[in-house]
């Protein structure tokens, strides 16, 4: 398993509330969906480096 990095995240209570309804609505914990948010992001500015196409579309259901 690989390490994740921790780090305080201060966003305010509305833009909180949005991502745990969207989360909510994924089936996803809020960390779960600002992880998949983040990656979906890099990967759709081209700074994420796949190894493999399969892997994009796994991570795209996290």
């Amino acid at each position: 398993m690989s390490k994740k990095k921790s780090f305080v995240l201060r966003i305010s209570p509305e833009t909180f509330k949005l991502i745990e309804k969207w989360a909510d609505d994924e089936f996803r914990s809020v960390n779960g969906q600002l992880e998949w948010m983040i990656h979906k992001s890099l990967k759709d500015a081209k700074r994420l480096k796949s190894k493999n196409r399969d892997d994009d579309a796994d991570k795209n259901n996290l």
